[in-house]
């Protein structure tokens, strides 16, 4: 990639993370060609924050609305959220999630963020799972983040159909049709 100078690495690099706010400090310097530091440096001349702090400002009010579970019941963190309609949640891959011999992340994580995901959306006090026909497509391995897509097909007589679609960089790794129950009753439940 050609160099750039300062004031245009900085406008493109602005662009890049208003269209991808997920692309690490390390992507993109891969993609301008200079040093971890300029980009640190760009950031925060531009006042753009973290990764992580992104990720947080790119979640929606929606996200203090769910009633099924909180959010440190969820696997991942939730980034967007519609609803009973659809919602969107990112995954980082870290040391304990996956096997120590070939850094492969296991696979109850995955499924356990599209799952969380599922109880999400539904906008009831009460979502359980009922089924849940998976299929693995690929691996995903340390440091990879999987973001995953929750759609809601139906809501009908407390049952929702869920599909669930988990990516890493734009590629398929999991893909999921959930069947959940919900009900209005799950405060009181003892």
């Amino acid at each position: 990639m050609a160099k750039y100078k300062k004031n245009e690495r900085q406008e493109i690099l602005l662009e890049r993370i208003n269209e991808d706010p997920f692309l690490t400090d390390e992507k993109l310097a891969e993609i301008f060609n200079v040093s971890i530091q300029t980009i640190r440096l760009d950031r925060l001349e531009l006042s753009i924050p973290e990764l992580r702090a992104r990720i947080k400002n790119v979640a929606t009010e929606e996200v203090d609305k769910i009633k099924s579970l909180s959010l440190q019941e969820v696997t991942g963190e939730i980034i967007d959220i519609e609803l009973n309609s659809q919602a969107l949640s990112l995954f980082i891959i870290e040391e304990g999630h996956v096997f120590e011999k070939n850094e492969i992340a296991r696979g109850h994580f995955i499924f356990a963020q599209a799952n969380s995901l599922c109880v999400a959306v539904i906008n009831e006090p009460l979502a359980l799972t009922k089924s849940a026909d998976i299929e693995f497509k690929r691996q995903a391995k340390l440091h990879d983040k999987v973001i995953s897509k929750a759609v809601v097909n139906d809501m009908d007589n407390n049952n929702a159909s869920i599909t669930v679609e988990s990516k890493v960089d734009g590629r398929l790794i999991f893909k999921g049709q959930f069947e959940m129950y919900y009900s209005n009753e799950g405060d009181n439940n003892g």
